[in-house]
C-alpha cells in the first residue's frame, strides 16, 4: 500500500529542491558544473573550469585593494531621451549595485603602487556605456594623466545603451581620446577583460591598452554569435570569441587568473614606476 502512494522520483526530487535555500548550489554557464556555493571562495570562481562569476565592481574592488579613493560619484545620467521604462530601470540598477552609473572608478593602490582603477559593473544594465559612465572613464584617464598615474580598467560591458541613443555611441570617441592624450604623456595603460566585454565596448578601449589581460573563460566580442552567424550564414567554431581564443591569436596578453591579478598587476605597476612608458603605438 505504501509504495501505490509513494512519489515519483523526478517529484520527490523537486520537492527537495524547493526546500533547499535559494543560492546555496551554483551552476556554472561554461562547463555545466553544479556545486555548493562556498566551493566558489571569495573571489567567486568556478572550481571545476576556473571562470569567473560575474560580480558587482564592489565586490571586484575588495578582491584587488582596501585602498580606494572613489572619483565623480556625483555624475548621473540626464536620460537624454526620456526613453520609456528608462528611470525605473536605473532606479533598480543603483539599489542592487550602489552606484550611480555602471562604472566605478577611482585611485587605488594595489601592492604599494599607486594607479587610477576604473571597474566596470555588469550587473547595472549589463555594464552598457551611457553618458554618465563614459564622462566617468573618460574623467579618470585626464585625472590620471594630471596625476601622472597609470591606468587600469576591468571591463564587462553589453556595449552601448540603446536608451541613450547616439549619445551613447559617441562615448567611445570621447574616450578614446582620452586614452590617447594619457599614452602621449607617457603613461602606462591595463586592461583586465572580465565576462562578458562586447560591442562597442570591446572595440574602443577595451582594445586600445598597452597590455590586455584577461580573465579564464571570459567573454570577448564585437557582435552575438547569433547576429554573426546569421551574416555569414555559417556556424562560428567552438570557442570562437572566449578569452582563449583571443589570446591564441594574439589579442590579449595573457590569461590571469582572479587569484593571481593582484600580484600581476602589482608586478606591472612596479616595472612601470617612475619612467616613461613609450606604449602600445611604439611613439
Amino acid at each position: 500500500m505504501a509504495a501505490k502512494f509513494a512519489r515519483h522520483p523526478k517529484q520527490a526530487l523537486k520537492d527537495y529542491e524547493e526546500k533547499v535555500p535559494k543560492g546555496i548550489f551554483r551552476y556554472c554557464q561554461k562547463c555545466g558544473a553544479k556545486f555548493y556555493f562556498a566551493r566558489a571562495g571569495k573571489y567567486h570562481v568556478c572550481p571545476n573550469c576556473g571562470y569567473g562569476f560575474r560580480v558587482t565592481a564592489r565586490q571586484r574592488l575588495k578582491m584587488l585593494t582596501k585602498q580606494f579613493t572613489e572619483w565623480d560619484t556625483d555624475l548621473t545620467t540626464t536620460d537624454p531621451l526620456k526613453f520609456p521604462g528608462y528611470q525605473e530601470k536605473l532606479t533598480k540598477a543603483r539599489e542592487q549595485t550602489k552606484l550611480q552609473d555602471a562604472v566605478l572608478t577611482g585611485q587605488a593602490e594595489i601592492r604599494g603602487q599607486q594607479a587610477a582603477l576604473g571597474i566596470m559593473d555588469p550587473a547595472f544594465i549589463m555594464g552598457s556605456l551611457g553618458t554618465a559612465n563614459g564622462e566617468r572613464i573618460t574623467r579618470l584617464f585626464e585625472k590620471a594623466t594630471e596625476l601622472s598615474l597609470p591606468v587600469i580598467m576591468f571591463t564587462a560591458s553589453g556595449g552601448a545603451r540603446m536608451q541613450e541613443g547616439i549619445q551613447s555611441l559617441m562615448q567611445m570617441a570621447k574616450i578614446s581620446q582620452a586614452v590617447n592624450d594619457h599614452r602621449a604623456a607617457g603613461l602606462p595603460y591595463i586592461v583586465v577583460i572580465m565576462d562578458p566585454t562586447t560591442g562597442g565596448v570591446t572595440a574602443s578601449f577595451a582594445s586600445q591598452a598597452d597590455i590586455i589581460l584577461a580573465e579564464p573563460k571570459a567573454m570577448v566580442a564585437f557582435a552575438g554569435r547569433r547576429v554573426i552567424e546569421q551574416t555569414i550564414h555559417k556556424k562560428l567554431p567552438q570557442g570562437f570569441q572566449s578569452a582563449e581564443n583571443a589570446y591564441q591569436n594574439g589579442f590579449v596578453d595573457a590569461i590571469v587568473p582572479r587569484s593571481q591579478q593582484v600580484d600581476k598587476l602589482g608586478q606591472l605597476l612596479t616595472i612601470f614606476a617612475g619612467q616613461k612608458w613609450r606604449g602600445a603605438n611604439g611613439e
